[in-house]
């Protein structure tokens, strides 16, 4: 499927994507990267440049939007601010043209299930943030979708707040046994939510696949980057093997366990994600490195060191406070370590 606004670039660059039946997938990427244009193509807001959407075996690409059985829930809720909670999430019901009985007990249902069965007289004004999100989320399921669209529905919410619905959505998702396709910027709402997850970058698939091997085992440079935080260092490929791959760099050498498609010689950027730095107490040539630290900022249960190398390569480590034998102040020096496992190797 693709989506073009000029004709000549390409929003959505021929995505081809399957969602299950009970999946819940999340796109995932900068502002700018697609995602939200591929869910208003889903929705019926929107038609393809070029493509076809099928649920299950039928063919909805060109079935308007309240025929496709599938509900939304937007950003800014999209709530009726002068119709009560009960009235808004009957509003799909009566456009559906259900008997009045049967729309009373569903809304009663899917409030009861969204825990705000005592709310329904109220205006959304009257309500919390959280709240209002459960009123969009049961009007959205209401109707007993197939499929649900969010589209970064938590993103007006405060920190704890999103925590708390982030469990709450997929605990409700997992209830129900509907698919749900979630778009969002913040990584931590990915991983945290989904059956797999969706990396885009200029309207294309990056790498798609469980949280764990997305943040464990990325594709290429930029789902590394985009998801977590790395440190990234330049390098030259030595040799290449069954242990792994290994690198000359300025901190020296390095060792990667995963060679992908590179061969001796060639210019490489390898990365190490700041929790699997340790400091260093047993003497290695290799995946070393000398450091003086710049910056140590508090994390509670441990410390993030910013630190700089010989030749001036940033590395960044969190260390858990028990793992501190020594004392570390700003301007002080020590010697990180990681293991080959945990080094991402990318040809450059």
């Amino acid at each position: 499927m693709t989506k073009s606004y000029d004709g000549i670039s390409n929003v959505v660059d021929k995505l081809d994507l399957e969602v299950g039946s009970t999946e819940f997938l999340t796109l995932l990427g900068p502002s700018g990267s697609g995602k939200t244009t591929i869910l208003t193509m889903l929705a019926g807001f929107e038609m393809p440049s070029a493509g076809i959407i099928r649920m299950g075996s039928n063919t909805i690409t060109n079935l308007p939007s309240h025929r496709r059985d599938i509900g939304v829930v937007f950003q800014n809720y999209a709530l009726f601010p002068h119709m009560t909670v009960a009235e808004n999430v009957a509003f799909p019901l009566e456009m559906r043209k259900l008997a009045r009985a049967e729309r009373d007990r569903r809304v009663c249902d899917v409030l009861t299930m969204v825990g705000l069965e005592q709310h329904m007289e109220r205006k959304p004004a009257q309500l919390s943030g959280g709240q209002q999100q459960r009123v969009a989320l049961a009007r959205a399921i209401v109707f007993q979708p197939k499929l649900i669209l969010m589209d970064e529905p938590l993103g007006a919410l405060d920190n704890e707040l999103r925590k708390r619905m982030q469990i709450e959505i997929r605990s409700l998702q997992q209830k129900l046994g509907v698919a749900v396709v979630f778009v969002t910027h913040d990584q931590s709402e990915a991983l945290t939510m989904s059956d797999r997850v969706a990396v885009f970058n200029a309207g294309k698939i990056q790498q798609i696949d469980t949280p764990e091997n997305i943040y464990g085992n990325p594709a290429n440079p930029f789902v590394a980057g985009f998801i977590g935080e790395t440190s990234w260092m330049n390098g030259q490929v030595l040799d290449v093997s069954d242990l792994g791959v290994r690198l000359a760099t300025s901190l020296g050498t390095v060792v990667a366990r995963n060679p992908r498609d590179l061969r001796p010689g060639d210019q490489a950027i390898f990365a190490v994600r700041p929790e699997d730095m340790q400091l260093n107490e047993i003497t290695s040539v290799e995946n070393t490195a000398d450091v003086t630290i710049t910056n140590i900022t508090y994390l509670g249960d441990a410390l993030l060191l910013t630190c700089v190398g010989r030749s001036d390569e940033v590395l960044t480590a969190k260390i858990h406070k028990r793992a501190v034998h020594q004392f570390l102040n700003t301007g002080s020096t020590c010697t990180l370590r990681w293991r080959a496992d945990d080094t991402l190797a990318f040809r450059k």
